[in-house]
């Protein structure tokens, strides 16, 4: 059944440091071998051994549309035969740079990178510049990229200095970092009392990499209050959720606005693709314009800016999409709900827009502490492995969100749901 992806995983091991280009796909949290995918069809993975698998993945998320969306094919072929990259400005960054603009009240201008890690490295950086000062604050099971300042651990008090969770990370350039633990509002002050030279908060506020958790309202709340009495600067990380969880991300679901915004995933529609987007004040810091630098030759890449521009007028064009898109997530997690229960397992779910996510757990967790502790990952795996067999493709880690494209029917939900009937009575 996997042969193919049994081979070429080992034949990839021999000259790819674990065999994957980024550590989540080796699957060890859930063992077995990933499939080596060849293609993806609407909402189908097909691997190099002809198993079609329904996915509940979409690329980690650009993918709104599913795979090979024709109206995003055709933009990107028609726009490769003119040239892959240019190294110079094209009308096409501007145009996609409107589109974002014109959905967000607090935006007036946006730099394209090449990544959501370069989004946030340089989102953070911006910050500094702005503010003159020098610590950052983020939040346990919050990711933002594998830039060095922000791959830390906790030490040993409830609010502080971050130490190094990798090596070859200088514990100088994580001193700078306060770790803080997600919708806490009193450990988030205590931030606040160690240090008075906090340039931001960094913030996933529908946090995606510890599975799906919502920031709440009243914690994003004290963040900008925070922010706003001590000369900080609030960042949102939307490089998962925005264009994801409404048009306008989480800026469309909750009141609390953010000074930098970062971007990633969604708006290249699956190309490799980042921005961050603020004020014209702010922005006004970035060079050429300010002394802030930032570049990148690849930045604003003409074949990922003409997905997105596509992705995100089809998008604006019909928001009620977003309503659609959470009816079926909806349906997913409820569905997978009921048969949990019936078959006597602790399941907890929810969804924002098109993201969805659930956890084999007796209690919801709010924060990274939580989910470690309520969660049993040991039948996650069993979970995973076994829908993987039946055709299902979820994300291979109980850390991770899923997401619904406008492909999915619900008719494959149905499918999916009486699978994992199946699956959950082994568990």
């Amino acid at each position: 059944m996997f042969e193919k992806s049994i081979k070429a995983y080992e034949e990839a091991k021999e000259v790819i440091p674990g065999g994957v280009d980024s550590p989540v796909r080796a699957f060890k949290s859930v063992g077995g071998t990933p499939p080596f995918i060849d293609r993806g069809e609407g909402a189908y993975l097909i691997d190099i051994d002809g198993n079609k698998y329904l996915d509940f993945v979409q690329s980690w998320g650009p993918l709104i549309f599913g795979h090979c969306d024709s109206d995003i094919e055709e933009a990107v072929i028609s726009t490769a035969k003119k040239g892959l990259s240019f190294g110079a400005p094209t009308v096409l960054e501007t145009q996609l740079a409107q589109e974002i603009v014109d959905m967000y009240e607090n935006v007036d201008k946006v730099r394209f990178v090449s990544s959501g890690t370069e989004a946030v490295m340089s989102a953070i950086r911006l910050a500094r510049g702005v503010t003159g000062k020098n610590d950052i604050v983020k939040f346990e099971g919050c990711y933002h990229g594998h830039s060095d300042s922000l791959l830390v651990q906790a030490g040993s008090g409830m609010a502080t200095f971050g130490a190094p969770s990798s090596p070859g990370v200088p514990a100088d350039l994580t001193k700078h970092t306060l770790l803080c633990e997600y919708n806490n509002i009193e450990n988030l002050k205590k931030c606040f009392e160690d240090s008075n030279d906090i340039s931001c908060i960094i913030i996933e506020p529908i946090a995606g990499n510890m599975g799906l958790v919502p920031a709440s309202l009243e914690f994003l709340k004290a963040c900008r209050e925070l922010c706003d009495a001590n000369g900080a600067l609030l960042i949102f990380d939307e490089v998962m959720s925005g264009f994801r969880a409404s048009l306008t991300g989480a800026h469309g679901i909750v009141d609390t606005k953010a000074d930098i915004i970062t971007f990633g995933k969604v708006i290249g529609a699956g190309m490799p693709v980042g921005a961050f987007a603020s004020s014209k004040e702010i922005m006004g810091h970035l060079s050429p314009d300010g002394a802030v630098y930032q570049a990148g030759t690849l930045s604003g890449n003409p074949v990922a800016m003409a997905a997105g521009l596509v992705s995100l007028k089809k998008l604006k064009a019909n928001p009620e999409v977003y309503d659609k898109l959470n009816e079926k997530a909806k349906k997913l997690v409820n569905g997978l709900k009921v048969v949990a229960v019936n078959n006597g397992i602790g399941l907890q779910v929810d969804t924002r827009g098109s993201m969805f996510g659930f956890f084999f757990a007796d209690e919801m967790p709010r924060n990274f502490q939580e989910v470690t502790d309520f969660c049993n990952f040991e039948r996650f795996a069993k979970f995973h492995h076994e829908m993987i067999k039946k055709g299902f493709y979820f994300a291979c880690s109980q850390y991770e969100a899923g997401f619904i494209a406008t492909v999915i029917t619900d008719e494959m939900i149905d499918e999916c749901i009486k699978a994992a009937d199946e699956v959950m009575k082994s568990l």
